[in-house]
């Protein structure tokens, strides 16, 4: 898994590469718990996610809760396969999804 940060005053995009699973969960949310201090916006681009794993589901869900204090969280670009899991989890009704 591959990611591209980038941080404008307030707001922080994630371009995220690859698989979202056990072995690169972690990894995730170490990026995430580093740089959220302060972000009131959180857009995720799910482009490039070929798949997320329940351990990825975690990651994406304890973003939203820390982001529903401060802010939002936006996921983007999130192709039919990962969207189905999102339906299929009803994470699809948690996450706000463009």
């Amino acid at each position: 898994m591959e990611i591209r940060k980038e941080k404008k005053n307030s707001a922080l995009s994630l371009a995220i590469e690859g698989r979202i699973d056990t072995t690169t969960a972690p990894q995730l949310e170490a990026e995430l718990k580093a740089d959220l201090d302060g972000v009131t916006e959180l857009r995720l681009d799910f482009g490039q996610v070929e798949y997320i794993s329940s351990a990825g589901l975690r990651v994406l869900l304890s973003a939203q809760k820390l982001m529903n204090r401060q802010g939002k969280m936006v996921l983007t670009h999130v192709s039919e396969s990962v969207m189905e899991i999102f339906e299929v989890t009803g994470f699809s009704d948690i996450l706000t999804i463009e």
